[in-house]
C-alpha cells in the first residue's frame, strides 16, 4: 500500500505538466489562428477598399468625361450661335440700318426726326449683337483676355438695365496654367449674370477677382430679390455652374436669402 501511494504521488506532477503543456499548445494554436484571421481580415479589407477606391475613381473619371463632353458641346453650340448672330443677324441689322439711312435722306425734316430714334435703336441693337457674339466665341475671349471679357460683359449688361456693374481686381495677377480654365470660369460668371438678368430684378452687379499665390478667389454678387436656399430647386443654370466648377477642381458656393440678393463664391487652384 505504501508503494502504491508513492507511485501515485510521483505520477501526479507528470500529469500536471502534461496538462500545462497541452494548455500552452492550445493557447499557441488559438493565437496563431486568431492572428491568421486578423491578417486575412485586414488583407480582405485592404483589397475591398482598393477595389472600392478604383471603382470610385472610375466613376469620377467617367462623370468627368461626360461633363467634359457636355461642356465641349455647349461651347460649340455657343460658338455656332455667336457666328449666327454676327454673320446673319448682324448683317440683317446692318442692312436695315443702311436702308433706314437711305430713306431718311428722302423725307422731309419732320419725318427725319422720327427716323432718328429708330436709327439709333438699330445701331444700338447692332452693337449689342456684335458684343454678344464675341462673348460666345472662345477664341475671342482668349484673345482679349479673361478680365477684359468679364469687363465687356458687365459693360454690356450695364447698358441694358443695371445702374452699376463693377469689376474689382485685387492682388498680383497670376497666369492660368491651362487657359481653357479661363473660359470655364468666364462661362460660370456668364451663367450667374444671365440668372441675375432673368430672375433677380437687381440694379447693381459686382464681381471681385482676388489673385493669391496659388489660387484665384472669385466673388460675384447682385442686389436682387434673392431666394430661400431651403426651398429653391436646382435649375439647369446652377447645375451647369457646379459641373463646370467640378471639371476644373474648383469649389463653388451659392448663398442667398429673400430680399438680400445672391452671392457666388468660387475658389480655383491656379497651380
Amino acid at each position: 500500500m505504501t508503494l502504491n501511494l508513492l507511485l501515485l504521488v510521483q505520477n501526479k506532477p507528470v500529469s500536471t505538466a502534461s496538462e500545462r503543456y497541452l494548455l500552452v499548445y492550445m493557447i499557441m494554436v488559438l493565437i496563431i489562428i486568431t492572428s491568421l484571421v486578423i491578417v486575412f481580415f485586414v488583407v480582405f479589407q485592404k483589397r475591398k477598399n482598393k477595389l472600392l477606391l478604383e471603382r470610385i475613381k472610375e466613376q469620377q473619371a467617367f462623370e468627368e468625361e461626360i461633363t467634359k463632353a457636355q461642356t465641349e458641346t455647349q461651347e460649340q453650340t455657343l460658338k455656332n450661335i455667336g457666328w449666327e448672330l454676327h454673320d446673319n443677324v448682324g448683317q440683317l441689322l446692318s442692312f436695315a440700318s443702311m436702308q433706314l439711312s437711305i430713306l431718311k435722306m428722302q423725307v422731309d425734316d419732320e419725318v427725319k426726326e422720327k427716323f432718328g430714334e429708330t436709327s439709333k435703336a438699330l445701331k444700338e441693337s447692332l452693337r449689342e449683337v456684335r458684343s454678344l457674339s464675341k462673348s460666345l466665341n472662345n477664341e475671342v475671349v482668349l484673345n482679349i483676355g479673361f478680365e477684359k471679357s468679364i469687363s465687356n460683359e458687365l459693360d454690356r449688361l450695364k447698358k441694358m438695365k443695371f445702374a452699376s456693374a463693377e469689376l474689382i481686381t485685387k492682388g498680383d495677377k497670376v497666369h492660368f496654367d491651362n487657359r481653357k480654365h479661363e473660359i470655364i470660369i468666364f462661362r460660370i460668371l456668364q451663367e450667374f449674370l444671365s440668372n441675375s438678368v432673368k430672375y433677380s430684378g437687381a440694379k447693381n452687379l459686382k464681381i471681385i477677382l482676388e489673385y493669391q499665390p496659388h489660387n484665384l478667389s472669385v466673388t460675384a454678387t447682385d442686389d436682387g430679390i434673392g431666394f430661400d436656399m431651403n426651398t429653391i430647386e436646382q435649375g439647369s443654370g446652377l447645375i451647369n455652374m457646379q459641373s463646370r466648377a467640378a471639371l476644373i477642381h474648383a469649389s463653388l458656393e451659392i448663398a442667398s436669402k429673400p430680399n438680400e440678393g445672391v452671392q457666388l463664391k468660387l475658389n480655383y487652384p491656379i497651380s
